[in-house]
């Protein structure tokens, strides 16, 4: 518990979590989505460079439908969550909370976000496809952001994700899939039909259309 309050402690003081109040009218919809996305990027990336003294683990797990739970009780409060959510860390497989102080591994039982929603935004200069995750954050898909999409062994079912930030990502949900099943194009590739999505001009493949 004392770890627990801790980073608590750390991440409010520090205010990470900082909101766009001022929409430029000099910018598109979807100018200001890339923008607001560079910054919080930007201060993500910050974060690689702490090396905390204190390193150890805390009884915290992030289950399949995003929700965190600490020994064994979800959280309550969804402004709590993101606040440990901006200082989650991936090294290889492995996933961490991060400050400057500390260093305390947790357990996420698939992706550490569900992304929720998609949409398709069209500014006349480019096509995007933007992602809500469960935490409000949004994600447009590109070179930086991919979208993969994995076949569940057991089920024989695609399971899609997509890349948010530092090794992190976003396990996409069954109702935004279908959405962007219906948004994609057929494509043909050495006899077989593929579905097909574009976004900031990157084509992805969701899968074979014929099976």
């Amino acid at each position: 518990m004392l770890r627990f309050r801790s980073i608590l402690t750390w991440v409010d003081s520090q205010n990470i979590i900082k909101q766009c109040s001022i929409y430029s009218k000099a910018m598109s919809e979807l100018d200001q989505l890339l923008s607001d996305i560079e910054a919080a990027e930007s201060i993500s990336m910050a974060r690689k460079n702490w090396q905390p003294k204190h390193q150890g683990s805390i009884d915290i797990r992030i289950a399949v439908d995003g929700t965190w739970y600490h020994e064994g009780r979800a959280f309550q409060r969804a402004a709590l969550t993101k606040l440990f959510a901006t200082v989650l860390h991936r090294e290889n497989n492995d996933y961490y909370l991060l400050t400057p102080a500390e260093k305390l591994s947790i357990q996420v039982d698939d992706a550490p976000f569900v992304a929720t929603m998609v949409e398709q935004i069209n500014d006349g200069e480019h096509t995007a496809l933007v992602f809500t995750t469960n935490l409000g954050d949004r994600i447009v898909a590109d070179e930086q952001h991919p979208i993969r999409v994995e076949i569940d062994p057991q089920s024989g079912e695609p399971r899609p994700y997509i890349h948010f930030r530092d090794g992190l990502e976003a396990l996409i949900s069954r109702n935004a899939f279908f959405e962007l099943a219906n948004l994609a194009e057929i494509s043909q590739r050495d006899g077989c039909s593929y579905l097909v999505i574009n976004s900031m001009g990157v084509d992805f493949n969701l899968g074979r259309a014929d099976e």
